[in-house]
């Protein structure tokens, strides 16, 4: 089997993915997925496509990550993890999408406004 490449996006993160049969690792920018991310919450959230599948111990999985928080690196890992494996088997779209893995959330920080301290608070009004 060949590699196959995705990208997975959430906020400010960006997760390019590259997957390959092995015996299940998962690297980050060359550092073991217990390393990168200590919360096993999050490592709950990036092996959610590969444990709906039942294909955790099956790939081998390389990971360049950039730019967001972790909670929002976690989800674009994921995204990338299930559109590569969408990749390699398109029968299994069905069931990732219906687990809710297939959709990039398309939420972002609102921008600041001019006059304003932030996106949507005002400096305080004096009547007089």
């Amino acid at each position: 089997m060949e590699t196959v490449n995705a990208v997975g996006r959430r906020k400010a993160a960006v997760a390019r993915v590259i997957l390959k049969e092995g015996n299940g690792t998962i690297t980050i920018n060359h550092r073991p997925l217990e390393v990168y991310f200590p919360s096993s919450i999050l490592q709950f959230i990036v092996k959610q496509p590969l444990a709906t599948l039942d294909v955790v111990e099956k790939y081998d999985i390389q990971v360049n990550l950039d730019g967001g928080g972790f909670k929002g690196q976690a989800e674009a890992l994921r995204l990338g993890i299930a559109r590569a494996l969408v990749k390699i088997n398109p029968e299994d779209k069905a069931v990732l999408r219906r687990a809710g893995f297939m959709t990039r959330d398309p939420r972002a920080v609102e921008r600041k406004k001019p006059g304003q301290p932030k996106a949507r608070k005002r400096f305080q009004f004096s009547k007089r």
